[in-house]
């Protein structure tokens, strides 16, 4: 049984994986760059903005990218006050321009320090035992990444909702995303796999509704409710198919739970 849905899975993988996907999914927004940095900030900012229908968050990220004239990186470095003006009408469901101006803030002041965006998720030191052993890495990383980018003086409370951590029992399912994006590495076209210090076989699946509807018809998730120890069960539970590369499930679920109509006589047909 284990290998009939493994089988399944791997071919599900092998049909969405690969640039076709691109199109219609909030992915293509960091395509659009080649600069790495332009890449992980629209990359982020396209995760962030990831709820609701598909279209309005990719065109919402066009706008954002327009207003930035078209260089995300390059406006956030050099811009001055009086360029931020046209960002103050921007607005994607609860998250406004109070919000646009502190990630922009944030983004200056981070890249004024590093060159990549990964240091931002890296306690200091990770490599030499700081890590809190039996805790998976990424729970620590995302917690530091929020603690960070909240560190900056006088940042606005209303925009914590929009970073999630693993303290606050969230799936952190856009991070979570984001971090795929980035760290993921094959041939195929999709993820980007421009981070090193973070390992594949580290990530947690990004655990939206589509991905748990479908993970619990597979008996994939037994915890009843949905919150960031369901993430790493269902993780755990896929690195037994691929230990290396477990969050290339991501696809699979992902992609029956929104592209396919999935019922109950193609969950008997597999297990």
């Amino acid at each position: 049984m284990i290998e009939n849905l493994r089988a399944f899975l791997d071919a599900k993988v092998t049909q969405y994986n690969q640039p076709g996907f691109i199109t219609n999914d909030p992915i293509c927004i960091p395509h659009l760059f080649t600069k790495k940095q332009d890449i992980e900030i629209m990359g982020f900012w396209a995760a962030t903005l990831a709820w609701g229908q598909r279209v309005t968050i990719i065109n919402k990220c066009k706008e954002l990218i327009a207003l930035m004239d078209g260089a995300p990186y390059d406006f956030i470095i050099n811009h001055e006050e009086v360029d931020l003006k046209k960002l103050l009408h921007f607005k994607h469901r609860t998250f406004n321009d109070i919000d646009t101006l502190y990630f922009i803030s944030f983004f200056r002041w981070h890249y004024t320090n590093h060159e990549s965006l990964e240091e931002a998720f890296l306690p200091p030191n990770p490599l030499k035992g700081e890590l809190l052993v039996g805790v998976e890495p990424i729970e620590q990383y995302l917690n530091h990444f929020r603690s960070y980018f909240f560190s900056l003086p006088d940042f606005p409370h209303r925009t914590k909702k929009h970073v999630s951590s693993p303290s606050q029992k969230s799936t952190c399912k856009r991070l979570n995303m984001f971090l795929r994006w980035m760290v993921r590495k094959d041939d195929c076209g999709v993820d980007f796999g421009i981070w090193n210090r973070i390992k594949p076989s580290e990530l947690i699946m990004p655990c939206d509704l589509h991905v748990d509807r479908v993970a619990r018809k597979l008996n994939l998730i037994t915890r009843k409710q949905t919150d960031w120890q369901t993430a790493v069960e269902l993780t755990q539970r896929l690195r037994e198919f691929d230990p290396v590369d477990p969050v290339k499930y991501d696809f699979a679920l992902f992609g029956l739970g929104i592209e396919e109509r999935w019922g109950a006589n193609e969950i008997i047909s597999i297990l």
